[in-house]
């Protein structure tokens, strides 16, 4: 018996926008390693009214330890899952590309400063659990 646990983790912002990432030239192996760390990547920001702008921002990237062992009490698991996800951030402010009248030019998105593995919190990141 097998559970499946797969936890999506990425800033709300960035999966409304369509967000491609981009690697930074880097001697770590990307394919073998296991931790968390700030990453170049690449989003289109969007607004109704306005055009979209490719921005190239930090984010977070990486994978962290997690298992799953079965017990025989309740709830029968025991978990341990972990994320990479943001541990520390500041906001910048854009103003977008050829904007109708009435729209709001201006777009806000986080920057990654500091990155760790730990429980997905929902207050800076969209977590998801199948």
């Amino acid at each position: 018996m097998g559970l499946f646990v797969v936890v999506l983790c990425g800033l709300s912002l960035q999966v409304m926008m369509g967000c491609t990432g981009a690697a930074k030239s880097s001697r770590v192996n990307l394919r073998t390693f296991t931790g968390c760390a700030v990453r170049e990547f690449t989003f289109l920001a969007k607004k109704p009214g306005c055009r979209g702008m490719r921005i190239t921002t930090d984010a977070c990237w990486g994978r962290c330890e997690t298992w799953e062992k079965p017990v025989l009490d309740p709830p029968y698991i025991d978990a341990h899952h972990q994320v990479c996800t943001y541990n520390e951030t500041t906001l910048v402010t854009v103003k977008l590309p050829h904007c109708v009248p009435d729209a709001d030019p201006y777009y806000t998105y986080p920057v990654a400063l500091r990155c760790d593995c730990g429980v997905c919190s929902t207050s800076s990141t969209e977590c998801e659990t199948l």
